[in-house]
């Protein structure tokens, strides 16, 4: 029997305890605090479920598993554990005593992606105007950065948006664990791996980013963005790598950009704040926020555009669209609609030089065609 094949019967096994919820199509993470604690996250809703593990023994050899077919250690010295489902499921794992009311397993389920910028205007995710401007920043090598808190449906979205990435680039993928899903047939996939039990073997996202720099890429799409890596992304934006898209974990498109200017002073490299925060500010081009509303839902709250500093090295952001809110619906989930805010991309010619006039059909406000000349 192939070994995929062990390892999946053998998680069913352990994991059967909360199988039903793994299986639910409808379910996106389940959440074990401790063996008689379940939640789990049904249409943006998290909810306590009535499934248990019989103890904290059978709870531990479930990770134990885990842990075996991925060749991690979490035991006294390894506290915590991160690793994947053979179905590709992200799962972290912490254990007592660091974890006080026992084992915790966190299970973010892996769903084949069906998201293009086409089924989000279906679904009513967002405008044909929105999703046009955003293909478009997307053709033009804009680089953009997605950002929003967790379970705002960020890797989801940038999925999206990399479907809008022409089919005859050499793409560049890097995460730290393996999510996105390109549909372009000229992809790279690149792992970051943790140290083996003997403390070598570790290949961290600035490793592969300075490979994949030497990889010739046309894009290069990076997962997430959460330490020191930074650094080497908003180099490669400002030295010639242009059109990367990422993602990171912030609030606004402020606190998106105060975010990566801090993580790339996590570098090591030693760089005076200002130089710093000059080279985010010349990088970053547009902002994707992300939002996670009260009725589950989650949506682009605004698309902003980065536009340097100003007289005080602070950072410019102008909205471009927002996202209007308009009361509820009978079953009480939000209703609205993004709208332009009158700002006008300092890009706006840029689609029409680069011969795209005329697939804008929705959002000519944004590029006006009295701006090619």
């Amino acid at each position: 029997m192939h070994a995929v094949e062990i390892y999946r019967q053998t998680v069913r096994f352990f994991l059967s305890p909360i199988q039903s919820l793994l299986d639910d199509p409808d379910v996106s993470e389940v959440l074990v605090n401790g063996p008689d604690r379940v939640y789990f996250e049904k249409s943006g809703r998290l909810q306590l479920s009535d499934k248990s593990f019989p103890n904290e023994e059978s709870l531990r050899a479930a990770v134990t598993n885990i842990a075996e077919y991925v060749n991690r250690v979490v035991d006294k010295e390894n506290h915590s554990m991160d690793a994947r489902l053979p179905d590709g499921s992200r799962v972290h794992v912490i254990i007592p005593p660091a974890a006080r009311g026992g084992t915790h397993l966190s299970i973010r389920k892996f769903k084949k992606s069906t998201f293009d910028l086409p089924s989000l205007v279906a679904w009513g995710s967002m405008s044909e105007a929105l999703a046009e401007f955003l293909s478009i920043v997307v053709k033009i090598h804009k680089n953009t950065v997605i950002s929003g808190g967790t379970g705002t449906g960020k890797t989801s979205m940038l999925n999206a948006l990399s479907s809008a990435i022409p089919e005859n680039e050499r793409i560049i993928v890097i995460e730290d664990s393996s999510e996105l899903q390109l549909q372009q047939p000229h992809t790279v996939y690149l792992e970051a791996q943790p140290a083996r039990p003997d403390g070598r073997g570790m290949v961290s996202i600035r490793d592969l980013f300075v490979d994949s720099l030497r990889m010739r890429p046309d894009r290069i799409v990076v997962g997430e963005v959460r330490r020191g890596e930074a650094i080497d992304m908003i180099q490669s934006m400002i030295s010639g790598h242009s059109g990367a898209l990422t993602t990171t974990h912030a609030n606004t498109p402020y606190d998106a950009l105060i975010r990566l200017e801090t993580m790339c002073l996590m570098s090591g490299l030693d760089m005076p704040v200002h130089v710093v925060r000059r080279q985010v500010a010349s990088a970053v081009q547009v902002l994707v926020q992300l939002t996670r509303f009260d009725d589950g839902s989650r949506r682009v709250s605004s698309v902003s555009e980065s536009l340097g500093l100003d007289e005080d090295g602070n950072y410019v952001v102008k909205s471009i669209y927002e996202w209007k809110p308009k009361g509820r619906d009978q079953q009480q989930r939000l209703i609205g609609e993004h709208v332009w805010t009158g700002h006008v991309a300092s890009f706006a010619k840029e689609p029409h030089q680069l011969g795209l006039g005329n697939s804008i059909q929705h959002c000519n406000e944004v590029f006006p065609i009295a701006n090619q000349d």
